[in-house]
């Protein structure tokens, strides 16, 4: 069983088990989230989609753990004027693993 999920502006196709890595959420490690804008649930041959979000249908994960990931350098420059600006950004995320799916 698959489903399409929303969360923090993307969209995610999860199956039980997984583990995602997706935009920070402000929860500890180790409690439960449950996504409730899900926009289709896929089981077998059969799909069941929303228009756009599926009423009464939830995923549940529960949160591993809060982090950043790696830095990534923003290099700017003008050629023959002296400007020169370098700054990093690290994304923070929170890891979570999907546990149930259900479509009510």
């Amino acid at each position: 069983m698959h489903a399409i999920i929303e969360t923090g502006g993307k969209q995610y196709k999860v199956a039980e088990g997984d583990v995602l890595y997706i935009e920070k959420l402000d929860v500890n490690a180790g409690d439960p989230v449950v996504f409730d804008r899900v926009l289709a649930v896929i089981d077998g041959d059969k799909a069941t989609f929303g228009s756009p979000l599926l009423a009464g249908a939830k995923v549940e994960a529960t949160a591993e753990k809060n982090g950043k990931q790696k830095k990534i350098l923003i290099f700017k420059y003008n050629s023959k004027k002296g400007y020169r600006k370098r700054q990093g950004h690290r994304q923070p995320y929170t890891k979570v693993t999907v546990g149930k799916i259900t479509l009510a």
